[in-house]
């Protein structure tokens, strides 16, 4: 029998086009400075590919685990607030690096909530 995870697969759609636009934003750079690999010395560079690489790290495994408690019945509601969650920090993360190689209010709660969702997903599976 084939599971059905709707919720899982709305977040996963989203935070795959939040990738795939820092990626692309990636590429775009590395383009216009005529850099194949690494950053060159650019520093725009290097946050941009630091957001993306970020985003890269974490999101599969956020997703793992919320695919996990949707295939062990946990409840739409509680999906859709550790989904839409994640989805928050990762932009919030994305556009306070994006914005600063420093300290960001937006990389902090980005950070923090992106924590916060994986060590509840995980915590979450544990006791389903």
């Amino acid at each position: 029998m084939i599971e059905l995870v709707p919720v899982t697969a709305i977040y996963a759609g989203v935070l795959a086009i939040l990738v795939i636009y820092l990626s692309f934003r990636v590429a775009m750079m590395r383009r216009a400075g005529g850099i194949g690999i690494g950053d060159g010395g650019n520093s725009s560079l290097s946050k941009a590919i630091r957001v993306q690489g970020n985003a890269v790290e974490y999101v599969p495994l956020a997703l793992v685990l919320l695919l996990l408690l949707e295939l062990n019945g946990a409840q739409a509601a509680m999906l859709h607030a550790l989904g839409g969650t994640l989805v928050l920090a990762r932009v919030l993360h994305a556009l306070g690096l994006s914005s600063t190689a420093g300290v960001s209010i937006g990389r902090l709660y980005g950070t923090m909530l992106t924590w916060i969702v994986i060590l509840s997903a995980g915590v979450l599976n544990i006791l389903l």
